[in-house]
């Protein structure tokens, strides 16, 4: 577990100016005739926080204690903080904010959009669990479509450890290397997603399928997939090396990865190739 520590200054700082941005009427008080400063008072905060004024004085004092989750919480709902003023005020407190939103199976038009306009990127847009949520045609040919009928046919971590024929198209000598880069990043993912059914139900039928995803996950390793260089055996097109860039959603549960040809390689010509082949020949792998 990463140690985050608190940091007093700027954590009062942030609080003195987030309580005098916000007007009295706001939060339900009466706005007065005489207040010789703007917003809040440290009163009116630990009034609608439920704590002492003393112990939130010493908050903007920079002289607090570190602050609870609940009590952040109520800060960040008494000083009416947006998502990201409130995950900022997490940080600064030295905790971990609460996850967002999330996106779920909803991909946006514009990323959709942003799709149709890499005619010769192979492009998916995948959650954070590894399902396959989108993609343009050319990734449908290198990689092959997948199977939206059963629970989990279009998860590319189940896929990979339940589906022998996958991994068919790597080189047996990574298949090692992505089988760990597949559980570090979904054991980050089920780390945001605590108690989320979905991710523990995927989890418990991988460890019931895969005798190597149950050692993998008993290694507890974390890692979010970032950057890769990936080799595809391609049945027409030969072998192809490619550099996986995943670009990160600020949801954080969906991702844009692009598989884009190295500098001075042969890939470049054989996307080339395969745009021109189509998907007509490949069926789903």
């Amino acid at each position: 577990m990463i140690h985050m520590t608190i940091d007093r200054a700027v954590l009062a700082d942030f609080l003195r100016c987030s309580r005098e941005r916000v007007r009295p009427e706001e939060v339900g008080l009466p706005a007065g005739a005489r207040r010789r400063t703007p917003g809040l008072r440290r009163e009116e905060v630990a009034q609608l926080t439920g704590m002492s004024v003393d112990y939130y004085t010493r908050l903007e004092q920079a002289r607090g204690p570190k602050p609870s989750p609940q009590l952040l919480a109520a800060l960040a709902r008494a000083l009416r903080l947006s998502t990201d003023g409130r995950d900022h005020l997490y940080l600064l407190a030295g905790h971990q904010p609460p996850a967002g939103r999330a996106s779920g199976d909803h991909v946006s038009p514009a990323l959709l959009h942003l799709l149709d306009q890499l005619p010769t990127t192979p492009a998916q847009v995948l959650s954070d669990l590894g399902d396959v949520l989108a993609q343009n045609e050319i990734a449908r040919a290198l990689l092959g479509g997948v199977c939206t009928v059963s629970e989990h046919g279009r998860n590319v971590v189940w896929r990979w450890f339940a589906d022998p024929a996958v991994r068919a198209a790597y080189p047996a000598a990574e298949h090692e290397h992505y089988s760990r880069l597949h559980v570090a990043d979904l054991r980050a993912a089920t780390g945001r997603r605590a108690g989320d059914p979905a991710a523990a139900r995927l989890v418990a039928r991988l460890l019931d399928a895969s005798e190597e995803f149950a050692a993998l996950w008993e290694l507890h390793e974390v890692a979010v997939r970032r950057h890769t260089r990936m080799r595809v055996l391609h049945e027409v097109i030969g072998p192809v090396d490619l550099d996986c860039q995943v670009l990160l959603a600020p949801e954080g549960d969906q991702r844009l990865v692009l598989y884009t040809p190295p500098p001075g390689g042969d890939a470049a010509g054989r996307l080339a190739l395969l745009d021109v082949v189509g998907t007509q020949v490949f069926g789903a792998r």
